[in-house]
């Protein structure tokens, strides 16, 4: 597609130029025809990328996504003709998940609140924890039932799958986590005992960094973090120093562990010793929640929207590893904590150890952060009944939901990062 780099008949034409999320400009400024709207954008992006398939992107000007073509933005807001216009284009996901508007299915079984739930990194099958003590396996194809899992003495307050899909842990109100085979539904070995009071939290090691995965991270209301290596069935490193519990736990795709406590301290810490590497401080309250703008392809790992499956560990990790640097582009981890002092903070621990940005807004505590699986967004749930919405490269806000009458408590994003959920204390999921 031609696009008119000369200066046509006055005013007809708007100067732009075309950044990606990080500020890198694509092609230099270029002269264009005010009706160019995002769809002609979009060809233009893809042409000047050299993209032998035709990918989707949206556009933003100042953090605002463009919808109508040039002229009509410039006139609406007033924006002057003699600046040059930068168009930051963001890349978008191949699919699109239909939004869900009535339940779907209702897998009937537990006796007791159902306390966890997390989807396999292939998505064919479910895995939930209750305070009936048992975990359960569900296949998504059938919506069926496929093993009740029982070991635990206490209520199943964790469950986290293996990038890999080949192992499922759950950790209970008692301290003990126990290894179950998903395709038995049996347990794999005896019980890890080592925590002294309940599981907050659980994270495995990435996929890109070992295959097949051995090692996980738990968190507990104990003040310890411990390292588990499942093919040993022991405890290999225990990563105390927090002086009170540790909230939550993040295993990052640099290969370091990061735990929120409510000490109002985050700690960073190496996976083959388990020193402590850096503090992150400045929350004045309790951290309740940590996400990484990574966490969804750590999760997943070599698994996407198509479906594939993969013969051996080698090839598993090669393709995680693809993925995450595709995800991760030129820019490092980003980390975001939320805390009971109301706010949030917006972390770059590879590069410092002080915040980047202070993310304020909430009236209330905030229970819950979370980036969307692109990494372009962060969302937040909070007491004061809202969800706020944040870009997740400036931290700058970006819009609330209101609706919630009750607190939020958690909230959780669909695969292409275009759909927002959230769970509250009202009863309702929005």
């Amino acid at each position: 597609m031609e696009v008119e780099t000369e200066q046509g008949e006055t005013g007809k034409s708007v100067m732009c130029v075309l950044t990606d999320p990080e500020g890198t400009t694509l092609g230099g400024t270029m002269y264009l025809p005010q009706n160019v709207g995002p769809i002609q954008l979009q060809q233009i992006v893809n042409t000047l990328l050299k993209n032998e398939e035709k990918l989707p992107y949206a556009f933003y000007i100042s953090n605002q996504e463009l919808l109508v073509p040039l002229g009509n933005y410039l006139e609406k807001n007033k924006v002057s003709m003699e600046k040059t216009l930068s168009i930051v284009y963001q890349p978008q996901a191949v699919f699109r998940i239909r939004p869900v508007n009535r339940c779907s299915a209702t897998i009937a079984g537990h006796t007791e609140a159902v306390l966890s739930v997390a989807f396999s990194p292939d998505g064919r099958q479910l895995a939930s924890g209750s305070g009936d003590t048992t975990v359960r396996l569900w296949d998504l194809n059938t919506q069926t039932p496929m093993f009740t899992c029982t070991g635990h003495k206490n209520w199943v307050l964790c469950i986290a799958w293996s990038p890999d899909g080949k192992h499922l842990v759950s950790g209970s109100k008692s301290g003990e986590l126990q290894c179950w085979d998903p395709q038995t539904g049996k347990p794999a070995g005896n019980p890890l005992t080592g925590h002294k009071k309940w599981i907050t939290g659980i994270s495995w090691e990435p996929v890109h960094l070992n295959a097949p995965c051995r090692r996980f991270v738990s968190a507990s209301k104990d003040g310890d973090a411990r390292i588990w290596d499942i093919s040993l069935k022991k405890c290999v490193i225990c990563l105390s120093g927090h002086t009170l519990a540790v909230t939550c736990v993040k295993w990052g795709g640099d290969g370091v562990i990061y735990t929120g406590s409510q000490d109002c301290t985050i700690k960073v810490w190496e996976t083959s010793q388990g020193k402590l590497i850096r503090e992150l401080k400045g929350h004045g309250h309790w951290v309740n929640s940590l996400a990484l703008s990574t966490e969804y392809v750590l999760r997943t790992g070599a698994f996407d929207h198509t479906g594939k499956q993969y013969s051996s560990p080698e090839e598993m990790k090669k393709v995680a590893l693809e993925r995450y640097n595709k995800m991760k582009g030129n820019a490092p981890e980003r980390l975001v904590s939320g805390s009971d002092d109301f706010t949030m903070f917006l972390w770059e621990p590879a590069v410092s150890k002080h915040h980047k940005v202070r993310m304020t807004g909430h009236q209330q505590l905030v229970n819950h952060v979370y980036f969307s699986p692109d990494g372009q967004w962060v969302a937040s749930a909070s007491f004061d009944k809202s969800v706020k919405l944040w870009n997740g490269t400036t931290g700058e806000f970006v819009a609330a939901f209101r609706g919630h009458v009750g607190p939020v408590y958690q909230i959780s994003w669909s695969a292409d990062s275009r759909l927002l959920l959230s769970g509250s204390k009202d009863s309702t999921l929005k």
